[in-house]
């Protein structure tokens, strides 16, 4: 049985439709993308009336006439490529989209003055660099619109994700790569929000151990003060390691880092899985959660290991056992039930600590079911 699940949130979701309208080999594209989480995909008029899709996707229809309307669904989005076409679909009380190729900046600002009565806004840029789209993000924020972006792989994918901060709504993924089209899911995941639920466990032991390697986590964004990562020596879970955002009275605070432990401890990635920390690299890409168990995704940008002298934190919840091996030093921080960081080395049996549980279990960091005994 789970013990937690990981569960994603509606806040903040990106999406991606499926341009399937120049699509030459459907069998083999269009069944993988059936399988991906795409929320739409676009079609010709032509296309539409054949097309079959899995009940997740809506069908997006691009049309050039009004004519073009009858026999559509009342479910369909309809994208358009000219002011007039769209008013006459507004009148049919469709969702409509309005669809632009941005060459030059007269493009740009046409769009910009545009009276945003639609829902959805398909950017197409024939320019690689990413201004324009940062300028209409910049233009459109306070708009009620959804902004998608043009893409040819995963990587233009990551990008437009990325851009000004808040990044595109979505994206109209064009390409017929089926191993890029099987990791969409997996970077809609790492775009969304998600959450993890956090127990209190109460201290049953601290334990003042030999020297040893640790190591700290250095990000390339900057944590909050009810921000960091789940270590742990067992994958059973872990206690919550705040970053170092808090007072250092002997140095400046850090916040883009996290003291995180002892090299052989498991943290959780993006993918809820588990990696070593010894075997976190520039590029990794970890779980940040806040102590509400809110998470999002951090990438890292260097791990810095020295010996230190290291301190075990043992917590219990209902007869399960999980444990921490920190530097064991006063501004080393773990999160207390009453979610303020406790100093570490101040941490006694009979505190309460935040603790995350999940099924025991790992291979190469994913999760098993097989008989496993850690200690």
């Amino acid at each position: 049985m789970c013990l937690v699940k990981h569960v994603i949130k509606g806040r903040m979701d990106k999406c991606a439709w499926y341009d399937a309208r120049m699509v030459k080999n459907q069998n083999e594209v269009l069944t993988a993308v059936y399988h991906q989480s795409f929320s739409g995909i676009l079609l010709s008029r032509e296309q539409y009336d054949s097309s079959c899709c899995p009940a997740h996707m809506k069908k997006v229809v691009e049309i050039f006439s009004e004519g073009e309307i009858d026999g559509l669904s009342e479910d369909t989005i309809v994208i358009v490529h000219d002011e007039t076409l769209l008013k006459a679909v507004k009148k049919q009380q469709y969702d409509v989209g309005y669809y632009i190729n941005i060459e030059n900046r007269a493009d740009m600002d046409y769009v910009c003055k545009m009276d945003k009565n639609f829902k959805y806004l398909i950017l197409e840029f024939a320019d690689v660099t990413n201004i324009p789209l940062e300028l209409m993000i910049a233009n459109n924020q306070k708009d009620k619109i959804q902004l998608f972006k043009k893409v040819n792989s995963i990587q233009d994918m990551k990008i437009a994700f990325a851009v000004m901060e808040v990044g595109c709504d979505g994206v109209l993924f064009s390409c017929e790569d089926v191993s890029q089209i099987c990791n969409i899911n997996e970077v809609l995941c790492r775009e969304r929000f998600g959450k993890i639920e956090l127990v209190v466990g109460k201290v049953v032991e601290v334990e003042h151990i030999s020297i040893g390697q640790r190591d700290c986590i250095d990000c390339v964004s900057e944590m909050t003060q009810q921000e960091g990562f789940i270590i742990g020596s067992t994958s059973s879970g872990g206690l919550l390691v705040s970053s170092e955002t808090h007072e250092l009275p002997y140095m400046k605070i850090r916040p883009f880092r996290v003291n995180a432990g002892a090299i052989h401890s498991y943290v959780w990635n993006a993918k809820m899985e588990t990696n070593y920390l010894s075997e976190l690299e520039a590029g990794s890409e970890l779980l940040c959660v806040d102590t509400d168990g809110n998470t999002r995704p951090i990438c890292v940008g260097r791990i810095k290991c020295e010996y230190r002298p290291m301190l075990k934190v043992v917590a219990e919840v209902n007869g399960v056992r999980v444990n921490a091996i920190v530097q064991d030093d006063w501004h080393i921080r773990i999160f207390g039930a009453d979610k303020e960081p406790k100093n570490a080395s101040l941490i006694k049996p009979g505190d309460e600590l935040l603790v995350y549980l999940c099924d025991q279990g790992r291979h190469m960091g994913i999760s098993i079911e097989e008989t496993i005994t850690e200690k």
